[in-house]
């Protein structure tokens, strides 16, 4: 395998010749996780590689239980790692970093049920020193970018799945990340509340160029949504693979999904998931 091989499978795109290699938006390098030590020790995270650029939208699959909400929660973190790092711009993850927001994929849980969504919305904000004008202007312009600008008084449980999961992704708008990470936001939705919220999260991704990275089970949807699709092999889980997908900037729920590169991408991560669930 040539060294340009070598450095795209682990996410490093190579330099040109002559050239440095620019620092990633965020690293991940040589990343173990485990729970407790000894013969009751866990080991879920071994040696995992993999980067993102500035504005790349990378999905996560892999096999259920291989550990990837510990991973963002370490990205995140939220959780210590047991060796490697993981970095933003070449500084080491040691604690929640301001310029990163976390989507669950519960938002029955996310959201405050004693909360209108405008309490919810602003929850992340009381602790940042903005002004009240400021918050009140975030919080207007969030919910209007996820089209829910006229439920500033409703309390979650008076929406719907979908209505709820946008009021979540409106805080974390609200909270103006540079680096969103969402931890299989959609899972719970029906299909088509799902492909509107896709469609609203590429358009978000490319109006605000954020970083994103997402953690799916679903493989269409990693297919429809990322440049790059990190897969992990089985537990202790690991960097498998990474593929790009090189469908265009702009994709359409219908036309996007009829190409054939579409279903042969989906064809390549579906077996590449099944194969890492089994080694």
């Amino acid at each position: 395998m040539t060294n340009e091989n070598l450095a795209t499978l682990h996410g490093r795109p190579a330099a040109a010749q002559g050239q440095t290699a620019a620092i990633p938006r965020l690293a991940v390098r040589d990343l173990s996780k485990s729970y407790g030590t000894g013969p009751a020790g866990k080991e879920v995270i071994r040696e995992l590689n993999f980067e993102v650029a500035a504005g790349e939208f990378v999905c996560i699959v892999g096999p259920s239980g291989v550990g990837k909400t510990t991973l963002l929660k370490c990205l995140s973190g939220l959780l210590p790692v047991t060796s490697g790092e993981a970095l933003i711009d070449g500084v080491r993850i040691c604690e929640p970093p301001k310029e990163m927001a976390l989507v669950f994929q519960d938002y029955t849980r996310s959201l405050m049920p004693w909360l209108t969504v405008e309490k919810n919305v602003l929850l992340p904000l009381r602790e940042t020193g903005l002004r009240r004008s400021e918050m009140k202007h975030r919080l207007q312009e969030s919910l209007a970018q996820v089209g829910l600008s006229d439920v500033l008084h409703k309390y979650p449980w008076q929406l719907s799945g979908g209505m709820q999961q946008r009021v979540a992704i409106a805080r974390a708008l609200a909270y103006r990340p540079e680096i969103l990470l969402m931890d299989e936001p959609f899972a719970s939705l029906d299909a088509q509340t799902r492909f509107d919220l896709e469609d609203l999260l590429l358009t978000l991704r490319r109006e605000l160029n954020i970083t994103v990275v997402f953690v799916t089970h679903d493989i269409d949807e990693s297919v429809y949504l990322s440049d790059r699709i990190v897969v992990l092999g089985s537990a202790p889980c690991r960097t498998r693979e990474i593929v790009d997908v090189p469908l265009g900037s702009t994709r359409n729920q219908i036309e996007t999904r009829s190409r054939a590169e579409f279903s042969e991408l989906r064809t390549h991560i579906l077996t590449s998931v099944k194969a890492g669930a089994l080694n």
